[in-house]
């Protein structure tokens, strides 16, 4: 057994027990890879797809957060505010283990009730999305009276710092990665936002006139120009490392980052991605970014030739959990 698995605790040791072969084996891998980049002094960059805020990946990944073990997040504009609904709506969630076997018409009475299902789980419309949405509505419309702009992710983590969400909690604050986010100003980006519930609902708040100026919400180049930014701070001081939950714009969007920077910029002495891992349950595939195996990524300047690089297709739900417990010695 490792020195590393023999410091930390019975998560780490058992997956270093048992964790021998094939996906198996690739865990290992990532989990020891990440943790002897952090220790060599490198930083890491995390992408967030699917709906892993609904898998509730806050309980790992806000620790991973407050130890310093993640230095940016890129997300999905559900993840950033489904996690945000969990903090204040978990009790009125509806599990439905046997989704697959759900009717049509059963599928209707979820709608009928105002509930929204992600796979096994239901999301309330009205203590979660609609909760929100009068809440943080309030913000763009301050703002855009006041001519200001800002970052979808800013306006949450302007009404979590300010405590304007706490009297409705109903999880354990130390279970809400976005919180943990917002209690470190942690560098956040959110390409595509307007592909999400709160993005529908500021586009309707914009078509009915309660907003005057669309661009009150801050769009996807500049993400990308504030990603540029930070990646040329943060990379040339030490090893970025790329840490991909599924696919999509999460993965795809801040991964151009370097290639921009070296040949739409013509910057010199740009540093490739450090390090890459990716989860995701989608196999090996034909013209698929999401199934395309890391190495076609050298090709696009995005990572080097010695570039650590690992891929496991798995559940994320599943194995990310256990790659932050082992991450955080647990």
């Amino acid at each position: 057994m490792s020195a590393t698995a023999k410091a930390g605790g019975p998560i780490s040791q058992f997956i270093e027990r048992h964790y021998r072969h094939f996906n198996a084996a690739a865990v290992v891998d990532a989990a020891a890879a990440y943790a002897r980049h952090l220790n060599n002094g490198g930083k890491m960059f995390m992408t967030l797809a699917g709906a892993m805020s609904t898998a509730e990946i806050g309980l790992s990944l806000a620790e991973m957060i407050r130890r310093g073990r993640v230095h940016g997040i890129c997300c999905t504009g559900a993840n950033l505010e489904e996690d945000v609904y969990n903090l204040v709506a978990h009790d009125h969630y509806k599990r439905v283990p046997h989704y697959r076997h759900l009717t049509p018409e059963q599928e209707a009475e979820l709608l009928d009730a105002r509930f929204n299902r992600v796979t096994d789980t239901c999301i309330p419309e009205e203590e979660a999305m609609r909760r929100i949405e009068r809440i943080v509505a309030k913000e763009w419309y301050a703002a855009d009276s006041s001519n200001e702009r800002y970052f979808p992710h800013q306006f949450l983590y302007k009404i979590l710092s300010e405590g304007k969400l706490e009297r409705y909690y109903q999880i354990d604050p130390q279970d809400s990665w976005i919180l943990a986010a917002a209690q470190q100003d942690l560098p956040l980006f959110v390409p595509g936002w307007e592909d999400s519930t709160l993005g529908n609902m500021y586009a309707a708040q914009v078509i009915e006139g309660k907003i005057k100026n669309v661009n009150t919400i801050r769009s996807g180049p500049e993400y990308m120009i504030e990603l540029a930014c930070w990646y040329m701070e943060i990379a040339p001081k030490a090893p970025l490392g790329f840490f991909q939950i599924g696919g999509g714009t999460a993965g795809d969007f801040p991964i151009c980052v370097v290639p921009m920077l070296r040949q739409d910029l013509r910057r010199e002495g740009v540093p490739l991605w450090a390090y890459f891992c990716q989860i995701s349950d989608s196999t090996t595939s034909y013209g698929s970014y999401s199934g395309a195996v890391p190495n076609e990524k050298i090709t696009w300047g995005k990572l080097g030739v010695d570039t650590p690089q690992f891929i496991i297709e798995s559940d994320a739900t599943v194995v990310a959990p256990l790659i932050f417990a082992y991450v955080l010695r647990w």
